[in-house]
């Protein structure tokens, strides 16, 4: 991406990020509530926590998130790029459209009986929801690659391999990035979900913990914690996708 651009985005992430704490302490003034405390209190809530524990469930809630995305990445692209194939499509798409439209939430309490309360239940609840957000659109990008592309490379003698690598997966990559960055809020979500009961671990425990104890600047910190944990992660796979998709911001 050229200078002028990347200064211009930085810019205007700044200046969102300005609005939104604006609004946040103009709304604290007029509710005037111990539990809309304002953005100054929770930033000195969240360097005081940080001291002593955030940081620590911070760093568990990133790995769970980051362990969830790449397990469910590691699944679902190669499926998803296998589906221009006719013959993987029809065997795949069924399965996909029978599993997608289920709320796969419902399943926590099945994985929790397979695979105990720890951290592996809450990695693979967060695997299958982003895993079906991946495919799918990987699917899709594969399935609208024109042939002329595959036609070319076959008369240089290129192999089903060399097809896959140097024309469908460069062609689908863009996609299945931003589908992957799309999963980082929904990781996210899950994440809170599955960190809300039986554990003592995660940011999602620190929100329902400050919450019970009333504690509304612990709260507040927990959540601005648990947003910059997805910003963070966002703007990870955006310079990954910028890197290796350069081709797109042109």
């Amino acid at each position: 991406m050229p200078r002028g651009k990347d200064e211009h985005r930085t810019w205007s992430y700044i200046i969102a990020g300005l609005l939104l704490l604006i609004v946040w302490h103009l709304a604290s003034l007029i509710l005037d509530s111990p539990a809309l405390p304002a953005p100054l209190t929770v930033f000195y809530a969240l360097i005081d926590r940080m001291r002593t524990d955030l940081y620590l469930h911070l760093l568990i809630s990133a790995l769970r998130v980051i362990y969830g995305i790449a397990l469910a990445g590691s699944l679902a692209v190669p499926l998803g790029l296998s589906t221009y194939n006719n013959r993987f499509d029809r065997i795949i798409a069924p399965i996909v459209y029978l599993l997608y439209p289920i709320p796969h939430i419902v399943f926590l309490p099945l994985i929790i009986l397979l695979f105990g309360i720890g951290d592996l239940s809450k990695i693979i609840l967060i695997a299958i929801i982003v895993f079906f957000q991946i495919l799918v659109t990987t699917r899709d990008e594969a399935r609208n690659i024109s042939s002329n592309y595959i036609f070319s490379m076959l008369s240089l003698g290129a192999t089903p391999m060399d097809i896959y690598r140097h024309v469908i997966l460069p062609a689908c990559l863009p996609a299945i990035l931003t589908a992957m960055r799309i999963s980082v809020g929904t990781a996210i979500a899950v994440l809170f979900f599955v960190e809300s009961f039986a554990t003592q671990r995660g940011l999602g425990y620190l929100i329902m913990y400050s919450w019970s104890m009333m504690d509304y600047p612990a709260l507040y910190a927990s959540i601005v914690a648990m947003a910059l944990l997805g910003f963070s992660l966002y703007l990870i796979l955006e310079c990954v996708e910028r890197k290796l998709c350069a081709w797109v911001y042109l």
